[in-house]
């Protein structure tokens, strides 16, 4: 390979920078991901528990059987979606956290919407198509709204985004404990039920909804419009210069807030499955940190949505593993969520060797004026 520049010339030997360059993003979170069962398993020794068990429980319970791989997808079809809403902003050189604000938001605008269509009588696809649009639309303002302060008002997308979050839950709790409220939800303030006849089931010969194919598809979909279409060269050009994309005429604005929206949009489809499959209403039950997760695993699939599938598989074992670590360990379901935290301090960490291990980087033979 040969490298020209100012004059001089190098020639590399050994794989190409491509290659090289996908050696690195493979090496350096799967290195984050062994560290971080390390340090947890000194955590394990401290309390007086065994590593070995308790990763031999993980697989026995993400993966050790049909059902357990099953429930593994299921717990998987949010984070899909949760990561991608963190990813393709990400693309556009954007940090937005507000996954969770648009998931909740947009499962209660799918729960509100199924209340005239369920009181109704409406057909079931077409209250199912109602209820996911609603979800989308609101959950793509919600998170366009952050993109649209960062570029217009120059607000920070981090800051604002997580705020959004918040206001959210705020405006789905005060409607599901106030004016949308199901009077039969005594303990736990909820909407109206959407009902069995307007539950979303499972795919065929499987007991995993319908979300997790829906996951598998938009994250394929998103994959190709963002690597195989001109609006994915714009935004991967906005996101690594912007200066250089206004000066090539692009709509950096619309791009940034068009990302948004589609981010948005993937959040709030989750928050329709939550509603529509899990809960099959609206209430606190929404806010389960699928949101923050999503976050982690997109880190770890580099903003690639193809890598955010088995990622987020991984992820769906561990936390289906939760209460079979919580009998057999006698540990809380919320273990899982120190090895979560520890996984994503390792990886932010981890993120400053790019570009820095001699091991991926091309070697010159020699170099001739």
């Amino acid at each position: 390979m040969t490298v020209q520049s100012a004059g001089l010339t190098s020639t590399t030997t050994g794989p190409s920078l491509r290659t090289l360059s996908l050696a690195e993003a493979l090496f350096v979170p799967v290195a984050a991901l062994i560290v971080s069962a390390l340090l947890f398993s000194v955590f394990l020794l401290i309390i007086g528990k065994s590593p070995v068990d308790f990763f031999g429980l993980v697989w026995v319970g993400g993966f050790g059987s049909s059902f357990s791989i099953q429930q593994s997808l299921q717990r998987s079809a949010p984070l899909i979606l949760a990561a991608l809403a963190f990813a393709i902003p990400a693309r556009i050189g954007l940090t937005m956290i507000g996954a969770e604000g648009a998931l909740v938001l947009g499962g209660f605008a799918a729960a509100a919407m199924a209340i005239p269509l369920v009181t109704g009588g409406a057909p079931v696809p077409l209250a199912w198509l109602l209820m996911a649009l609603a979800a989308m639309a609101t959950g793509g303002l919600w998170i366009g709204l952050a993109g649209w302060l960062r570029h217009y008002r120059g607000v920070n997308e981090t800051i604002s985004s997580l705020l959004l979050s918040y206001i959210a839950i705020a405006i789905m709790n005060f409607f599901v404990e106030g004016a949308l409220r199901d009077p039969a939800s005594a303990n736990k303030p909820s909407t109206m039920p959407i009902g069995d006849a307007y539950r979303i089931g499972s795919i065929p010969g499987t007991s995993v909804h319908w979300g997790f194919a829906a996951g598998v598809i938009l994250a394929i979909v998103l994959a190709i419009l963002m690597s195989r279409t001109t609006f994915g060269f714009a935004a991967r050009m906005t996101g690594g210069n912007v200066r250089a994309a206004q000066a090539q005429g692009l709509p950096v604005g619309l791009l940034v807030v068009a990302c948004c929206v589609i981010a948005g949009a993937c959040a709030g489809l989750a928050g329709f499955f939550e509603v529509a499959v899990v809960h099959g209403q609206a209430n606190a039950s929404l806010v389960a940190g699928y949101g923050f997760t999503g976050i982690l695993i997109a880190f770890l699939a580099r903003h690639n949505p193809l890598a955010i599938i088995p990622i987020a598989i991984l992820f769906g074992a561990i936390a289906a593993a939760g209460g079979l670590i919580q009998r057999r360990m006698g540990m809380p379901d919320a273990t899982v969520l120190v090895l979560q935290g520890i996984i994503f301090v390792v990886l932010l960490a981890s993120d400053t060797l790019y570009g820095r291990l001699k091991i991926f980087q091309p070697r010159a033979m020699g170099d001739r004026t």
